[in-house]
């Protein structure tokens, strides 16, 4: 039977028990083993949860502030929380608990001055850097962009039919919903627990005007996917102009696009989580590790 949590011990016996036996082991290396595991991880949680700055972390609960930073550092760059992410979805789609239609939004969070001193030479903002890009996996602007709200990083995300988050996917804060698409959809992977390909086509993709265009319908309908995406204003204007050349316009199933609000809903919970909801991590790595850890926790208390 699972214990209660504590106000630093976030994870229940029952959630650490599925999640142990994923997280690696540095057994045959170099360096000091591993110790302590679960104090460190639940010391990764509880920063990402409260955004507190990593050395107010409490000491007497989770040890010194640079073990834990360094852990989640070394499991960002090697994406444990994606592996961890993945094994739990497979286990939810062996027991049938996937909704397959999917849908997809985005949310902006705003990045605080700690994680945009950095240099971006895309995107200059007269800020110099006071580290090098640590890692190939980090892209290049640090997945922070100058929108109409000021520097921030926007998450994509990719949501079942229970709001359950299926795929996540970090840009600058300008980057446009609908061209996103097609990565946030290839992101999608949900491995079998026996033999056969993951599973990577939804069966319906329900997501609102921002993502209307012929071109995405068309990448749609060549997936074999349906598209339950409403019209923008402009597309039915250029339509009418058009008359009875303007073609037949797409049908919308009403049905189905009232539950794009569980994707919204999702969002909602991630930025409980006060280190989600504003960046301060400089690295766009660690930053959507929190977030795919966020959806980890999701899946664990589903």
């Amino acid at each position: 039977m699972a214990t209660a949590t504590t106000r630093h011990q976030v994870l229940s016996d029952e959630q650490w028990e599925r999640i142990e036996p994923l997280l690696p082991s540095n057994k045959g290396r170099k360096g000091h083993p591993f110790r302590e595991n679960r104090k460190i991880v639940e010391g990764i949680i509880y920063r990402s949860r409260t955004g507190i700055p990593w050395r107010d972390l409490p000491r007497e609960q989770f040890g010194p502030w640079q073990t834990v930073w360094k852990r989640h550092y070394l499991y960002a760059r090697l994406g444990v929380w994606d592996r961890i992410h993945a094994a739990l979805m497979a286990q939810a789609d062996a027991a049938g608990g996937i909704d397959w239609t999917v849908s997809v939004d985005s949310t902006i969070s705003r990045a605080h001055q700690h994680g945009t001193n950095t240099t971006r030479p895309d995107q200059p903002t007269g800020a110099g850097a006071n580290h090098k890009n640590p890692t190939a996996e980090e892209p290049e602007g640090h997945a922070v962009g100058r929108s109409r709200g000021g520097l921030g990083s926007k998450v994509h995300a990719a949501v079942d039919g229970n709001g359950m988050p299926l795929a996540i996917v970090l840009t600058g804060g300008q980057r446009n919903d609908g061209a996103m698409l097609v990565e946030v959809l290839d992101d999608i992977r949900v491995p079998r627990l026996g033999p056969g390909r993951p599973r990577t086509r939804p069966a319906a993709v329900v997501a609102d005007k921002a993502y209307s265009s012929g071109k995405t319908r068309r990448m749609l309908a060549a997936r074999g996917i349906k598209a339950v995406i409403p019209q923008k204003s402009d597309e039915l204007a250029a339509r009418q102009r058009k008359g009875s050349c303007g073609g037949r316009p797409p049908g919308l199933d009403q049905t189905a696009y009232a539950g794009r609000n569980v994707v919204e809903r999702q969002f909602g919970l991630v930025k409980q989580w006060r280190g989600i909801a504003t960046r301060y991590d400089k690295h766009a790595i660690t930053y959507r590790a929190s977030v795919v850890l966020c959806a980890v926790i999701a899946w664990l208390r589903k």
